[in-house]
């Protein structure tokens, strides 16, 4: 198979591949309580994982004025504690290896690049994937379809046998503006419900996914 004609399996990071939600939990309440702002609910902020740190912030009605802050705060306490705090999901490992013998793979997520990276080091699937657009690498985030595009043209691949996998409706939505095939899975952030309602594909986790995935192009 040549590598143009190879799919293309793009996947989101948190709620996806892998749970941080102590590790994001620490550093949300962490910056609030440095500044002496009253602290949201756990349930609020994981509603918006996902999302950008200055959109998670305002949706969180921090003051405009000390958002830039308050995202320094929290990468300090973040950086602190990530790796130890953050594990991959269940059947993660047997889904990207599965995916890796049949597909190119590659990693959409609003994180940074270099948490991104050392993330998948420590957890030693780094080595499976050929691409990672991290936060710091486009200029419009998801649901924006730049950071899959830019995947798509870095990896020198067609959008045709391409497919975003993610687990809330930032992934689904950036994936049906790229105009590529989008996988919801339930075993992240959103609900089960609402991924019905914006995806024709929904999925328990990443490895039946992927399983979808092999069964659709092979």
């Amino acid at each position: 198979m040549s590598h143009k004609s190879r799919p293309t399996i793009l996947f989101d990071l948190d709620g996806t591949l892998i749970d941080s939600t102590t590790a994001i939990l620490s550093g949300f309440n962490g910056a609030f309580e440095h500044f002496c702002l009253p602290n949201p609910k756990d349930e609020q902020i994981c509603s918006l994982i996902g999302y950008p740190l200055e959109d998670i912030f305002a949706k969180l009605n921090a003051p405009s004025e000390l958002i830039p802050n308050l995202i320094a705060k929290y990468k300090e306490i973040y950086r602190s504690l990530y790796l130890e705090n953050t594990t991959l999901l269940p059947n993660v490992n047997l889904a990207i290896q599965t995916a890796a013998k049949f597909a190119d793979l590659g990693v959409v997520t609003t994180k940074t690049s270099k948490y991104s990276s050392n993330l998948l080091e420590n957890l030693g699937i780094l080595k499976y994937f050929k691409i990672l657009i991290g936060r710091d690498d486009v200029i419009n985030p998801k649901p924006n379809p730049e950071p899959i595009l830019k995947a798509l043209e870095i990896l020198n691949k067609p959008k045709q046998n391409a497919f975003m996998v993610g687990d809330t409706n930032l992934d689904i939505n950036c994936a049906k503006q790229a105009g590529i095939n989008a996988i919801a899975v339930s075993c992240g952030y959103e609900s089960k419900e609402n991924l019905q309602k914006i995806a024709n594909i929904v999925k328990d986790d990443a490895l039946q996914a992927v399983l979808h995935i092999q069964n659709c192009v092979l």
